[in-house]
């Protein structure tokens, strides 16, 4: 389903703004971030303030999100909702077409992958300090999970947040694991 005859569909960053607009109902662009990078950065990358914005536009423009304006201190505040036409074509991508296989950008992988170049020190480096970062990860997403509570509205997000909570504890055990080959191998 196109938003109007002849536009092309949202971007992927479009739904998942869509989609955020469906949880939180109306909220400002400064708002739509600070809640994309509370909870899409864990499983995708939240999008730039100025992308927003212009995807936002886009969305208005295609009768895909209510705009309303109001001023507030010299202010001109914009806040967006999902319209009912969104939320159509938001669920008409969610049940449609294939998925694509998830693209892995994974610096941490590469700088193991050329270890050759700096001998086994230089990537032990780069895993204790990615074990840290897990760690915290891991813990983030706990708070988020408890705050998400019982409430069948977060039902999805909250089993997001656990798949996230296994993804981080596995990556760490890999990470241990290369690490303790690393040792081993170290002449």
């Amino acid at each position: 389903m196109l938003p109007m005859p002849g536009q092309a569909p949202p971007s992927v960053t479009g739904y998942a703004l869509l989609g955020l607009l469906s949880l939180r109902g109306e909220m400002s662009g400064y708002g739509l971030k600070q809640l994309a990078d509370r909870t899409l950065r864990f499983f995708w990358v939240a999008p730039a303030m100025s992308h927003v914005y212009s995807e936002l536009e886009r969305l208005r423009t295609a009768g895909l999100v209510a705009q309303t304006v109001a001023n507030r201190g010299g202010r001109r505040l914009r806040r967006y909702s999902l319209s009912e036409r969104g939320e159509r074509v938001l669920k008409a991508w969610l049940s449609a077409g294939q998925v694509e296989f998830p693209v892995l950008k994974h610096e941490v992988v590469l700088r193991l992958f050329l270890g050759h170049l700096t001998g086994p020190d230089r990537p032990l480096q780069v895993l204790d300090a990615y074990r840290l970062q897990l760690n915290g990860r891991i813990e983030e997403l706990r708070a988020i999970r408890g705050r998400l509570g019982t409430d069948p509205h977060f039902q999805y997000p909250a089993m997001v947040a656990e798949w996230g909570i296994r993804l981080y504890q596995e990556e760490l055990a890999s990470v241990e694991q290369v690490g303790s080959a690393l040792v081993e191998a170290d002449p």
